[in-house]
């Protein structure tokens, strides 16, 4: 017989500045909560509206040993590398990058967003990769919204967007280094799913609109915190209260590895993060040409 997740805790996210000094709303790396592996960091940008003019994003930085996951809910976001890559996500676009062994990147708003002003908001997820891939080649996945797989519930009260692993019936078209969820429910008013997620998976909820309801006691959870959920089910359960829920489900298979991180540089020893350093400082990482 199924049981479900108890909630082992609860983590109201930080308000801070990334970037050209924009406002995040960041659940960890926090005092309280370092990482969460295979994860590492969780940035919520916005919602936010920009007048004509003044929208902020993260000029030219470096990365290397782990990915980043990008999810745009609302605005435009241009981007370009040190590998020659370049590109904009719009409303509901994935970019799934792997940095590997280093890549100079630029994530800005477009020039047209910036011109008009307008609402932004955004998600940032950092994977950390194992030992085994952290100098692959750089990667990118773009995934528009339109080839997202959704699924929904037989009354149509639940539907999810997935962004990686499996969520009624659907799978993801995304490939990851190792075994993820990533998946974005919408529960309307009153709605409750009990969902299925594979064992050894840390697991966590980020709601993003709404007040949820968690657990097996329905413990009732604001937006911008992050639930916890224990290792001691075979399931988790959602639900939304008098109004819709707006909920990210992410999760993973932990890597037990060694990390030193140091900024945008996340490696297993210390002395790869020099290296990792004296790469970027030597142009070994290359420069973005505006």
């Amino acid at each position: 017989m199924a049981t479900t997740r108890t909630i082992d805790r609860i983590h109201p996210s930080v308000r801070t500045t990334e970037g050209a000094g924009f406002v995040v709303h960041r659940p960890f790396p926090t005092r309280m909560l370092m990482d969460f592996d295979p994860f590492l960091l969780l940035d919520e940008m916005g919602p936010v509206d920009y007048a004509p003019g003044t929208a902020k994003g993260a000029p030219d930085h470096p990365h290397r040993g782990f990915e980043t996951v990008t999810y745009v809910l609302a605005g435009r976001m241009g981007h370009k590398d040190s590998v020659g890559h370049s590109g904009a996500l719009g409303p509901g676009d994935v970019q799934w990058m792997t940095a590997g062994a280093g890549v100079v990147h630029s994530e800005m708003p477009e020039a047209e967003f910036v011109r008009t002003g307008g609402r932004m908001h955004v998600l940032q997820l950092w994977v950390n990769l194992p030992q085994r891939d952290k100098m692959i080649a750089p990667r990118y996945q773009e995934i528009p919204d339109r080839q997202i797989p959704l699924g929904q519930s037989a009354d149509g009260a639940v539907k999810v967007k997935v962004i990686a692993g499996e969520a009624l019936g659907v799978k993801a078209t995304i490939e990851t280094r190792t075994p993820i969820l990533y998946q974005h429910f919408t529960l309307a008013p009153g709605a409750r799913i009990e969902h299925p997620v594979p064992h050894g998976y840390r697991i966590f909820a980020y709601g993003l609109s709404g007040t949820g309801r968690y657990g097996p006691e329905g413990e009732s959870v604001a937006a911008q915190q992050m639930v916890v959920f224990a290792a001691d089910g075979d399931t988790v359960t959602l639900a939304a209260g008098d109004e819709p829920l707006d909920v990210l489900l992410i999760g993973g298979v932990p890597l037990n590895e060694p990390v030193v991180r140091y900024g945008p540089f996340v490696m297993n020893t210390e002395q790869e993060i020099r290296q990792a350093v004296l790469d970027y400082q030597t142009g070994r990482m290359g420069a973005i040409t505006h």
